[in-house]
C-alpha cells in the first residue's frame, strides 16, 4: 500500500500531510489539531471551515481541536478544575493547549497504516497560570479507520483534576436531514435552557441551535446521512460523556472563521470527560481517551 508523509506550511502553521492507501490526513503541530480526514473513497469525514485561518495563537475552525485541561467555560467545570487555574476570570474557553505548539515525538509507518504522535509537556513548556506537571500525548493512526488516542500523564506530586474533549467537527450533507443514533434514553444537560437535564427520546435530530452534554453514553454512536448514503461510526473508550453541537443561524453569524451558512453542512460530536465524568488523576497515574472513526454505506 502506498504511503507518503510530508511536512508543509499552511499560513503560520507547520502541518503534516499523511497519505495511506488512498486516505489523507492533515494535522497541525499547533494544538495537535487534525484539520482534514479524507477516507480512500467518498466525502471527507471531518469538516473544515472554508474561512479557516492558519494563524499562530489561534485555534483553526473545524477539524478536531483538543480541549484540555478543561472543556468549555472554566466556570462550568467542577471546583477542583476551576481552582487549578490561578486566573479564572481570564480563562480561555476549552482549556490551554489548542493554540500552543506541540512536539512531534513519533511518525511511524506500519503494515496497517501510519501513526503520528504529538506531545505537550508542561515541564518543558510551563504554563504560569496552571502550575501543574503533566504530559499530554495524542497518537493519531491513519489506516482503514482513523484512531485517536489522547493520554494524560500526571507527572506531579499532587492530584491532577481535568476535563477534556476531542472536539470533532463532522461533515454532513444537510443538518436538517441527518440524525445521531445511539443516544436514545440517555440523559443530557441542555446548556441552552438553564442547564436542565432531559432524557433523549429516539434519535437526535436538528431543528435549531443545539448544545447538549450527553451523560452515561454508550461506546458507539452513529451519524446517519441519507443524502450522502453513509453512516459515520464513532467508537470510544475512556469516555462516558459526549457533547452535541450545532450553532444554527444566529450564532453562526457571530462565530469567527465561519461562513453564515456553514452550519448546514457540519455538526460536532465531542467525545469527552466532563461534569460528573471529569477526572482526578493520582500522582504518577495516566488516563487514555480513544475514539475510532470510519464510515459505512447505508
Amino acid at each position: 500500500m502506498s504511503t507518503s508523509n510530508e511536512r508543509i506550511q499552511l499560513g503560520d502553521l507547520t502541518c503534516w500531510r499523511i497519505q495511506h492507501a488512498g486516505a489523507e490526513l492533515l494535522v497541525s503541530e499547533q494544538g495537535a489539531q487534525i484539520l482534514r480526514y479524507q477516507p480512500a473513497t467518498g466525502k471527507p469525514l471531518i469538516w473544515l471551515s472554508d474561512e479557516a485561518a492558519y494563524q499562530t495563537g489561534k485555534s483553526v475552525r473545524g477539524g478536531v481541536p483538543v480541549c484540555w485541561p478543561w472543556f468549555g467555560d472554566l466556570q462550568r467545570n467542577p471546583d477542583a478544575i476551576r481552582s487549578a487555574y490561578t486566573r479564572p476570570e481570564q480563562a480561555p474557553a476549552h482549556g490551554l493547549v489548542r493554540d500552543r505548539d506541540w512536539q512531534l515525538i513519533g511518525l511511524n509507518t506500519e503494515e496497517d497504516g501510519v501513526t503520528l504522535s504529538l506531545a505537550f509537556d508542561t515541564a518543558a513548556q510551563p504554563i504560569a497560570e496552571w502550575p501543574h506537571a503533566a504530559e499530554l500525548q495524542l497518537d493519531i493512526h491513519l489506516g482503514e479507520r482513523l484512531k485517536l488516542s489522547l493520554t494524560t500523564r500526571n507527572l506531579g506530586d499532587g492530584e491532577l483534576p481535568i476535563s477534556q474533549a476531542l472536539h470533532t467537527y463532522f461533515a454532513v450533507s444537510d443538518i436538517h436531514k441527518v440524525q445521531i443514533d445511539g443516544l436514545d434514553a440517555c440523559r443530557y444537560v441542555d446548556t441552552l435552557h438553564d442547564w436542565n437535564k432531559v432524557r433523549q427520546k429516539g434519535p437526535v435530530t436538528f431543528s435549531g441551535e443545539t448544545d447538549r452534554i450527553y451523560l452515561d453514553t454508550p461506546q458507539q454512536l452513529n451519524i446517519v446521512d441519507p443524502v450522502w448514503k453513509r453512516r459515520i461510526v464513532m467508537r470510544s473508550e475512556g469516555s462516558a460523556s459526549a457533547v452535541v453541537w450545532n450553532p444554527w443561524i444566529d450564532k453562526a453569524r457571530r462565530l469567527s472563521q465561519f461562513a453564515d451558512d456553514a452550519w448546514q453542512g457540519m455538526l460536532c460530536i465531542e467525545h469527552a470527560n466532563v461534569l460528573d465524568d471529569s477526572l482526578i488523576l493520582a500522582p504518577g497515574a495516566e488516563y487514555r481517551l480513544d475514539v475510532t472513526l470510519w464510515s459505512q454505506a447505508l
